[in-house]
């Protein structure tokens, strides 16, 4: 006896159904009829030619009776078929994007303006989560079906070494774009916010506010974004004449929890500094965490300014300062991008840098 099957969704990395065998009996539905070409061109007595010509308003066609094909295939409830179409144009209109993760504030805005975008180009999006994985970002790559891909948006993993893999695909035609984390000697579009700038005016602002030994805990070494947050926060340091130490720089991940550890590694110095300059907002809240455990009191005697202003930096206390990103922007201006290579074979790359922006809180002000 062949035993009947129920369909389970999970929520595992890459997006992927899963399938299992289950004793309940499965119910039996008519597939629904969906409007065709052919059911408009009956509808209103025309030829099929003259409504696909309507649908894709080619200049044959007059304003009348491309208005009478669009309300019939309104009534219709006509949906365009992308995968027959995609045939003959060589077109899927789906688009990967692989993040390293997508829970916190950030990736998720981005997310939700490249979905702006590709869905007003009647795109479909096809996400691919890496949790900062790069053995797991390689295995993404290597396993996509790229003849049912448009184009891809990516923003490497923490962990990425050599980025050759994101390079043959580009090779083999396939538009590829990169936002925030971007693989630097790799040619082709890229959407970054200003992160040298930014992280020269936070550190800045520390000093202005009487900050002397002003501490970094940083990204992952190798990411290009790591390094411009570090160069911006160095030259800050070096245009007002304020000491560099190598021990106030220490490399981990992107966590609240890291934030906590490098804060903790700080504290264990004979020099300690008196403020410190994170890589990002999580990574400030771990070093709250940690100064408030030993009833140090931020702002008034350590100062604290973190990057991206994630939700959380305003209902902590004390309230983070921090460099607003504009992650939405980054979303719907690298989705916009990957879309122009896909329409031109040939369009010259692009490299955006939007600025970020200064938001002063308690933990930056000396009281």
């Amino acid at each position: 006896m062949i035993p009947f099957c129920r369909k389970f969704t999970e929520n595992v990395t890459g997006g992927f159904i899963i399938f299992k065998y289950s004793n309940h009996r499965p119910v039996r539905r008519m597939r629904r009829h969906y409007a065709t070409i052919k059911d408009i061109a009956h509808a209103l007595n025309i030829s099929v030619s003259t409504v696909s010509r309507a649908l894709r308003d080619t200049y044959d066609v007059s304003a009348d009776t491309r208005k009478l094909v669009l309300d019939m295939a309104a009534k219709l409830n006509y949906k365009p078929n992308f995968n027959a179409t995609g045939l003959v144009k060589n077109s899927t209109h789906n688009l990967a994007v692989i993040l390293p993760g997508i829970t916190n504030y950030y990736f998720s805005t981005v997310f939700t303006g490249i979905q702006e975008i590709a869905y007003s180009h009647n795109y479909n999006i096809i996400l691919y989560v890496t949790n900062d994985d790069a053995g797991r970002e390689l295995n993404i790559i290597r396993n996509l079906s790229f003849s049912s891909l448009d184009g891809l948006l990516v923003s490497v993993s923490s962990q990425a070494g050599s980025c050759d893999h994101f390079q043959e695909i580009i090779d083999d035609g396939i538009p590829v774009v990169f936002f925030d984390r971007v693989a630097a000697d790799i040619r082709t579009s890229k959407v970054m916010q200003d992160d040298y700038n930014g992280a020269f005016e936070a550190t800045t602002h520390l000093i202005a506010n009487g900050y002397k030994k002003i501490a970094h805990i940083a990204g992952p070494e190798g990411l290009t974004f790591t390094d411009s947050r570090l160069n911006g926060y160095l030259d800050a340091l070096r245009r007002n004449g304020m000491p560099i130490r190598k021990k106030w720089i220490i490399h981990s991940g992107f966590t609240q929890e890291c934030g906590e550890n490098d804060m903790e590694k700080l504290w264990k110095l004979n020099d300690k500094p008196d403020a410190v300059f994170a890589v990002n907002d999580r990574k400030a809240v771990g070093a709250i965490v940690t100064l408030k455990k030993k009833n140090i009191a931020v702002g008034k005697d350590v100062g604290v300014i973190g990057f991206t202003n994630d939700p959380m930096s305003a209902i902590i206390s004390p309230s983070l300062s921090t460099i607003a990103e504009p992650a939405f922007e980054i979303g719907k201006k690298s989705c916009q991008l990957l879309l122009n290579h896909i329409k031109k074979k040939n369009f010259i790359p692009e490299e955006i840098i939007l600025p970020g922006k200064l938001i002063v809180r308690e933990s930056s002000i000396r009281s």
